[in-house]
């Protein structure tokens, strides 16, 4: 059986990706700050909740503790909590959004570390955008050169980042980023673009299950490797 934590999995991409991957078989953790939902969602979907609040030090790593005592070890863990953070363009606001899109993977991937090296295929899916990619937000014919979204998009750069140098200094875990495409879900209501999470989903278990021989180091849409 594989075991799937993926963060912010109460809604969304992370909640059909969750899904997605119990249905492939998987035991999946969903990850929450917020408990009333995280344990909702878990419920109704017949995965487990674990208390998780990216930003927070104590809380990752007792939500790995958790994993780690009910399961010894983790195989796939997907980085999917993020925020928009587009209310306001000054420091306090850029601190929680880097906060929460690019320190809280840094979190959660040094608290996992230990236990994905404990499994024979360990993955690492972080889910990333394409509005972080200096390639599509200078391309007119991309969707992302009309998104003024400046804490989100360098944030989500720092990720794709983060991705890449993970990968080159654990080459026995895959890690790769994914830009799901624009998906209708809270964070895009206010623009009122994007399709069904559903969709949007299946690459982030495309690549969440990957083999052992899988690529790693990438950035990925559902069509293959993007530039950014």
């Amino acid at each position: 059986m594989t075991v799937t934590l993926i963060t912010g999995a109460t809604k969304g991409i992370g909640f059909e990706s969750a899904r997605q991957l119990l249905e492939l078989g998987h035991t999946v953790y969903i990850g929450a700050r917020d408990a009333e939902r995280g344990e909702k969602a878990a419920a109704g979907l017949g995965a487990r909740f674990v208390r998780l609040d990216v930003t927070d030090d104590a809380s990752v790593t007792g939500a790995l503790a958790t994993i780690e005592a009910a399961e010894g070890r983790l195989d796939v863990l997907v980085n999917n909590a993020g925020i928009l953070g587009n209310e306001a363009l000054d420091g306090p606001t850029a601190l929680r959004v880097f906060d929460t899109n690019a320190v809280g993977i840094v979190r959660v991937t040094e608290a996992a570390l230990p236990l994905l090296r404990t499994s024979a295929n360990p993955t690492v899916v972080t889910v990333s955008s394409s509005a972080g990619s200096f390639w599509a937000v200078t391309n007119p014919d991309r969707p992302e050169y009309h998104l003024p979204l400046a804490l989100y998009s360098a944030s989500k750069a720092a990720a794709t980042m983060l991705t890449i140098q993970y990968a080159k200094a654990h080459p026995g875990i895959k890690f790769n980023a994914v830009e799901p495409g624009t998906t209708a879900t809270d964070m895009t209501a206010a623009f009122g673009i994007g399709r069904a999470p559903e969709e949007s989903a299946r690459i982030v278990v495309r690549l969440a299950t990957l083999d052992a021989d899988g690529p790693t180091g990438t950035f990925q849409d559902e069509n293959g490797d993007l530039a950014w």
